[in-house]
């Protein structure tokens, strides 16, 4: 073989990788770098950022491309993950924290215009003068009038020792008063209510599981035990949850040492058992624990725990069913992913999660109406317990895969309503008649000192007929017969409304739990003294 022969395939591979390089030059130069995207499919999202920001038509804020492709990749994983902002950060943590920085009021919109409902005790309101009733105008010489709720906080909270100018419109005054607040600490109390139902039984309402909820808790508990308590109901009803670790805390108070209150597995996350310590000072005391579809996340913890270790009764309907653990990862600039990292278990080994397809965040969200539309609010029967089976520690049959079932059914009671109530309730003139009625009758209501003189002052006022004329006023057309058909309805709502405005939370649900089917079946559990579960016929405990 002679040179030039030997020489052909050195000379075919040199050109082969000429062409290769020339080609990859051009491919480069004129389709913005393509090779490398597809060749490194990890750095895509880098790579399309640049790619916008050399060729595309528009200036484009990358920063702001970011923010609103974060919610959107985390949304693809599971329905809980989540992104938060770090101009939302802060306000979105303040509710676990147990308080925020801000002017202690709360307030509603009524005509574009802030109407305050309540004064917060000893906040820094209280402190200048501001009353329930006033109107604010404007903050520091900026109108509030037609901002939304989220813009008006924004205007009202802010950093603790700033000071905020307040204009405001009051009864009785022909001009505008102005008063300067200090912004401070506002509590935020989870424990919202907590009284004697009878002369035996307790009741504490948790309206979510912060940092401050278990002490709040534990001084409930102490101020019952001082009026004589001997039962106790817990109402979880509307409690979305909170952190795990508090609903652990408040669990242990109940169960004896060594028990399990829950567990925690992931794919990166191996199991952690959460047991007791036998410390709680309650752990014989009769227990009802009342939830309902927006009981989540660590109110069934809470639920099911006391399920499966057969320590007390579950009444109301079924729960959320949210059974997934979110570790939040914190950014520089103090944005926070919430990214679902393992999935909790009750001590029966069952998780309460319900199912959900990846990317389907909008069905998953509209669960509740799905349930409603099935009927699952007023039949037990309609509720297709379709998860895998497991046993409580006397045998009782649970079930995993959706939400915490209660022991006693609840069905809410729809055999009053008519469509003038219904619309009356959805398009909120029954709040905004309580409150226009409140701030008419401040003066009488700040009389009482108690519940029941106060409804029974309620009760005389015709309210019903006040109502149907204010409603023609706001094009809601009197309807006479419903109107009679839906009276005890209305009455309730009415009065619920107008004494939360006058007194706040307590005594709303004072007034409330004379006539809740939920509180009143648990007095009766409690005063049968049936409310530790009993074992099924023909099951073993385990």
């Amino acid at each position: 073989m002679n040179t030039k022969s030997r020489l052909v395939p050195l000379m075919l591979a040199l050109a082969v990788i000429a062409g290769i390089l020339i080609g990859a030059f051009y491919a480069s130069h004129f389709s913005g770098n393509r090779l490398s995207i597809v060749n490194t499919g990890s750095n895509k999202l880098n790579y399309l950022l640049q790619i916008i920001d050399n060729n595309y038509v528009d200036t484009v804020n990358s920063s702001d491309l970011i923010e609103s492709a974060m919610p959107v990749i985390l949304s693809e994983l599971d329905p809980h993950s989540s992104y938060i902002s770090s101009n939302d950060a802060e306000e979105t943590g303040a509710e676990l924290k147990g308080s925020f920085s801000g002017i202690g009021v709360r307030f509603t919109l009524q005509k574009d215009t802030v109407n305050v409902m309540n004064i917060i005790k000893g906040g820094p309101s209280e402190k200048v003068g501001v009353l329930a009733g006033d109107r604010i105008i404007a903050a520091d010489d900026s109108s509030l009038v037609g901002m939304t709720d989220k813009e008006i906080m924004k205007r009202l909270r802010g950093p603790k020792n700033s000071k905020v100018k307040l204009t405001i419109l009051r009864h009785g005054h022909q001009k505008p008063l102005q008063f300067t607040v200090v912004r401070g600490d506002v509590p935020v109390e989870s424990v919202d209510s907590y009284f004697m139902l009878d002369e035996q039984t307790g009741y504490i309402s948790i309206e979510s599981f912060g940092e401050n909820t278990y002490p709040e808790m534990l001084t409930a508990l102490a101020q019952l035990n001082m009026q004589g308590m001997k039962n106790l109901v817990i109402d979880l009803r509307g409690n979305r949850g909170g952190y795990m670790q508090t609903a652990i805390l408040m669990v242990n108070e109940f169960l004896p040492a060594g028990e399990l209150v829950v567990y925690t597995e992931g794919r990166r996350s191996p199991r952690e058992e959460y047991r007791t310590d036998g410390h709680g000072s309650f752990q014989h005391l009769p227990l009802i624990v009342l939830v309902d579809e927006g009981s989540a996340s660590a109110s069934e913890i809470f639920a099911g725990a006391i399920q499966d270790n057969d320590r007390g009764t579950i009444i109301g309907r079924r729960s959320f069913g949210k059974g997934l653990v979110q570790q939040p990862i914190e950014f520089k600039d103090h944005s926070v992913v919430r990214l679902t990292v393992a999935r909790y278990y009750t001590p029966s080994g069952r998780c309460i999660q319900k199912p959900y397809e990846k990317g389907h965040g909008e069905e998953y969200e509209n669960d509740l109406i799905a349930r409603y539309e099935r009927g699952e609010f007023f039949s037990a029967d309609s509720i297709h317990q379709d998860g895998p089976e497991y046993h409580t520690r006397l045998g009782r049959t649970v079930y995993g895969g959706g939400g915490i079932m209660p022991d006693i059914f609840i069905p809410e009671d729809t055999t009053l309503y008519t469509r003038y109530f219904r619309e009356a309730v959805f398009t909120g003139l029954t709040v905004q008649f309580a409150y226009v009625f409140t701030d008419k009758h401040r003066q009488e209501l700040n009389q009482f000192d108690n519940v029941k003189d106060m409804v029974r002052w309620l009760q005389r006022q015709d309210l019903l007929e006040q109502f149907a004329r204010f409603g023609e006023e706001h094009s809601l057309k009197r309807r006479n017969l419903m109107l009679q058909r839906s009276a005890i309805l209305f009455e309730h709502n009415l009065i619920a409304n107008i004494i939360y405005n006058a007194q706040d939370q307590p005594w709303r649900l004072q007034y409330v739990s004379t006539f809740d089917p939920a509180i009143l079946r648990a007095q009766e559990i409690l005063k049968a003294g049936e409310s530790f579960p009993k074992k099924e016929d023909g099951k073993k405990a385990s």
